[in-house]
């Protein structure tokens, strides 16, 4: 397939999370102001989710990056990934210690290498410079010992309670298309809410919390284990090869989950683009 000889109109997509309410619709919004710019100005799809995806990271009200969620030991371990239209993929996983672990896995592409996870993330991500961060925010502490006391009290509620309860920002995300007719997605989270060290969910797994090649791009949220189990993302990307538009795609994949299992996606074709979720969920578009 040639690409470049046909200017395409500009897509970027953000989102913050499954669980997001419009108390955070700003930081979608300012995320994907940022990538558009990019897209704009030339640049391509893959510097436009990186671009617009440090802007969530950098925002402690949402669990990726700064304010990513303590895990019930009280480390910090976050993950995040990026694929693009050559099906080129970078991938973290239990990453400590960094600002913007989107930066570490855009290093990654870099490399023979798809993943990098645990220590050897963080040794990958010092030898390329990133400084020791500490993400940690009064807010992800005060919600560790929320979570502490109740594991103590043996209070534990049913998936979709913790969500609720919590009020848990999962996976931001951008998708994008540039003028070149080039696709990007991109994840990035601080976990659920419950986690042990080294847990991995469906952010950093292709196919699963991401997923892109010729025909599009697309970024899921929600709980990362049932993600996994039905390769959320690159189902969505087969019905856009089979010519359903985004959107439908989109609205058809939330029925492979129950209805209290809180799951969203964003996805763009050649087509246009398509948002569905089934809870709250925080997101900004823009077409032109």
């Amino acid at each position: 397939m040639v690409w470049g000889f046909t200017l395409m109109a500009l897509i970027m997509i953000t989102h913050c999370g499954a669980g997001s309410t419009e108390k955070v619709l700003d930081a979608s919004e300012k995320a994907g102001k940022v990538g558009f710019e990019i897209l704009n100005k030339g640049g391509s799809a893959l510097d436009a989710v990186v671009g617009a995806t440090i802007v969530l990271e950098d925002d402690e009200r949402l669990n990726a990056g700064t304010g990513s969620r303590l895990r019930l030991s009280g480390k910090i371990q976050m993950d995040a990934s990026l694929m693009d239209s050559k099906r080129d993929c970078g991938c973290v996983a239990a990453l400590e210690g960094v600002k913007n672990p989107i930066k570490v896995a855009r290093e990654v592409m870099k490399t023979p290498h798809l993943f990098i996870a645990g220590e050897g993330a963080n040794e990958f991500a010092r030898s390329k410079g990133f400084e020791y961060y500490d993400p940690k925010t009064d807010r992800t502490v005060r919600a560790w010992e929320k979570v502490r006391k109740r594991l103590r009290e043996k209070d534990l509620p049913s998936w979709a309670e913790k969500w609720e309860d919590y009020d848990v920002r999962d996976t931001v995300g951008a998708v994008a298309l540039d003028s070149r007719g080039w696709f990007a997605t991109s994840n990035s989270t601080g976990g659920t809410t419950f986690m042990l060290d080294g847990r991995v969910g469906d952010t950093p797994v292709i196919g699963a919390g991401l997923y892109a090649a010729e025909k599009g791009a697309v970024s899921a949220t929600g709980i990362g284990e049932e993600i996994v189990r039905v390769v959320l993302s690159k189902w969505v990307y087969d019905r856009m090869v089979d010519g359903r538009h985004p959107q439908d795609a989109c609205d058809a994949s939330l029925e492979l989950f129950e209805k209290d299992m809180p799951t969203g996606v964003i996805a763009v074709s050649k087509d246009g683009y398509g948002v569905s979720c089934n809870t709250k969920m925080a997101w900004w578009a823009r077409e032109g």
